[in-house]
């Protein structure tokens, strides 16, 4: 059982940090576009960013900045323009978004870490940005996390976000989040912001290494659509404001603060996958048997990637071949006479021999999940670059935990992994062919 508990408050539940969201007029439907997250005294930063050689401005920034300090107070964010694949005037229209926000704040623009999101190829819009800081830091609260959560989405239905409690000591420790996406979302980073905030205090080197072990086992463990794209960034910041003893070291008190952390992010990975743009289920593999926990997981993203195997959930259809094929193509060495593969309660394949099962009972087990986790609502999508015109006031909250599950064992390894996925629906192909006109 967790060593700990949900409570409310994301990024502004853990100690000494305050958000703010506005509308500040990046987005041409006037929706909430700037967020901001400030530690009120000096915090830790870590990063783990887009794998992509296509990256927007903001990602060259914030690398290069944590490479020579790793000291941050604030996390600007705008969505509605990705500032990716704007050349030099790019970078200097992210330099000044700083250097503005750094004046507002009367702190070194060093200290600042920047993200975007929106359509590849357009430049932040500077006018909107110029007047728009000013206002999100006249905005920063305590209870801001909610205001921050919906001005950093796009084609998201719904906002995500998490924050969890738990003990360290006879101190209390959190650690909040948001995230961002719903498409181009593929291992080893996508189309997505997560923003984590902590109050415990952890050495630099250390707090790196948890966030990208914990990325590996979240993140990095979600596909949508299997593209990847050029602004993902996952930034942790850890303030020490709980006033725990400095974790400095592998232990127990970093174990326990680094699995707290790595289900902060699954938490919201899965809330992403759950999103995913037309969705109508979650959709999770796991799979056990492989020669090491690694490899595990790719046969768990290679399966939940294929469009094949999420066509046919989307049509309630129990093709266990179609899951076979992809965990036979992921690229891990397994002997076919080992293959075991379950839909739910549906065992569908046994030592690599298909087995008679309830055709019809499997079908109806997909319709179920899908009937009673669906989120999506009508929507319109021309002409309103990366800004559907949803009204998010009548989508019901995400649930993950009433994912499909399809479980896979490929040996008698002691490796084990999961990877998160949706259904591939009608509706991904009019939210992406209307994307832009």
């Amino acid at each position: 059982m967790a060593d700990w508990h949900e409570i409310d408050g994301g990024v502004t539940a853990p100690r000494g940090y305050r958000a703010a969201g506005i509308k500040a007029g990046l987005k041409p439907s006037g929706l909430p576009d700037l967020a901001l997250i400030v530690s009120d005294v000096d915090a830790i930063a870590a990063g783990v960013f887009t794998t992509s050689h296509v990256k927007a401005a903001c990602v060259d920034y914030c690398r290069e900045r944590l490479q020579s300090k790793q000291i941050t107070r604030a996390v600007l964010c705008n969505a509605g323009q990705a500032n990716a694949a704007t050349g030099e005037q790019g970078m200097r229209d992210a330099l000044e978004s700083a250097e503005l926000l750094a004046s507002a704040l009367n702190i070194s623009s060093e200290s600042i870490l920047l993200a975007s999101t929106g359509v590849i190829g357009q430049r932040i819009k500077m006018d909107a940005m110029r007047s728009g800081i000013p206002k999100v830091v006249a905005a920063l609260s305590g209870t801001g996390s909610d205001a921050a959560a919906g001005a950093i989405i796009t084609t998201d239905l719904v906002p995500k976000t998490i924050a969890l409690e738990t003990t360290i000591g006879d101190r209390t420790v959190r650690i909040g989040g948001i995230a961002k996406g719903s498409g181009m979302i593929h291992p080893n980073m996508a189309t997505l912001l997560a923003f984590v905030t902590c109050d415990a205090a952890v050495s630099p080197h250390l707090w790196q290494q948890m966030l990208s072990r914990a990325a590996d086992k979240s993140f990095n463990a979600i596909t949508v659509d299997g593209d990847t794209s050029t602004n993902d960034s996952l930034i942790a910041l850890a303030n020490g404001e709980s006033r725990t003893p400095a974790i400095t070291e592998m232990g127990t008190e970093a174990e326990k603060l680094e699995a707290m952390l790595t289900a902060v992010c699954q938490h919201l990975a899965k809330c992403i996958a759950r999103d995913g743009e037309g969705a109508t289920c979650l959709i999770e593999v796991q799979v056990e048997g492989a020669p090491d926990d690694a490899a595990a997981r790719t046969v768990a993203k290679t399966i939940v990637g294929s469009s094949l195997v999420k066509s046919a959930i989307f049509g309630h259809d129990p093709n266990w071949g179609r899951i076979a094929a992809a965990a036979g193509r992921a690229g891990v060495v397994f002997e076919q006479e080992n293959l075991r593969i379950q839909l739910g309660d549906f065992l569908l394949m046994e030592n690599g021999q298909p087995l008679p099962f309830d055709r019809s009972g499997a079908s109806n087990y997909l319709k179920h999940i899908a009937a009673n986790s669906s989120i999506k609502s009508d929507f319109t999508a021309t002409n309103m670059s990366n800004d559907l015109t949803v009204d998010r006031s009548t989508v019901a909250p995400q649930r993950v935990d009433n994912p499909v599950i399809i479980k896979v064992s490929i040996g008698n390894g002691h490796g084990s992994g999961i990877a998160w996925g949706c259904d591939l629906s009608y509706d991904y192909v009019k939210i992406n062919a209307e994307y832009t006109t």
